[in-house]
């Protein structure tokens, strides 16, 4: 199993989202989803990819976004600091694929959880999207809840895009959810933080050490005598 790459999400400064590449995360999510507490205004955005491009060349920049009309989608076209865009809403397959085609950049669609039979919807994005994002279903929130989809919904779930887990990922839940699960990433973004948009660096350093030490074990190689390591 390839170690899990880690996104957080949600940053509002550009100087924060500086110190949260700089620890080594793989990517890093804005809001564009008027209303959040997380929203970033589009002529902020820029900027903060800037600064957490600038601190870590290869950390990836996210625009999260739900049901975008079609007069904003010039502001989703590749050029504007993210490399991915992340739809939040309840965008049909056929949307996507629009979307897809126009923007020039990776597409991740988000599908909230709300029993396990939705996680069969998974094949319906399968040749539309480049990647997954698993959230747990919450009334009348896209996200950034902290809650959580039941681990055993997911045990044995093997898309065949990659997929991202997101709700309440903290680095004390990192071992568990990764002994038993093999996501292409984690998300996270209230766990990590002391108030809506304002990351907590310890907590974050937490969870890239955490991620880490998983990967180093899911890639440790067997020893001579059969034993796993330790």
């Amino acid at each position: 199993m390839a170690p899990s790459l880690l996104k957080i999400c949600g940053l509002r400064n550009p100087g924060q989202a500086a110190a949260v590449a700089h620890l080594g995360v793989d990517a890093i999510g804005v809001i564009g989803v008027p209303g959040s507490p997380r929203f970033l205004e589009v002529e902020h955005r820029q900027a903060l990819f800037g600064a957490m491009r600038a601190a870590a060349p290869g950390c990836r920049g996210v625009l999260v976004v739900a049901d975008p009309p079609e007069q904003l989608w010039p502001q989703l076209e590749a050029g504007r600091g993210h490399v991915v865009v992340q739809l939040h809403g309840s965008e049909t397959p056929q949307q996507c694929a629009q979307l897809r085609a126009r923007l020039g950049c990776q597409l991740w669609k988000a599908l909230r959880i709300r029993s396990p039979e939705d996680l069969q919807r998974a094949v319906e994005y399968a040749e539309v999207v480049d990647a997954l994002l698993l959230d747990a279903w919450v009334p009348d929130q896209l996200g950034g809840t902290g809650h959580r989809i039941p681990i055993e919904w997911l045990q044995g779930f093997e898309p065949v895009l990659p997929w991202w887990l997101a709700g309440g990922i903290r680095a004390d839940r990192v071992p568990d959810l990764l002994t038993r699960l093999t996501p292409t990433g984690l998300d996270a973004s209230s766990g990590v933080e002391r108030s809506p948009g304002d990351k907590d660096l310890g907590q974050v350093a937490a969870l890239v050490a955490a991620v880490l030490a998983a990967g180093r074990t899911a890639t440790s190689p067997p020893r001579s005598d059969g034993l796993a390591p330790g």
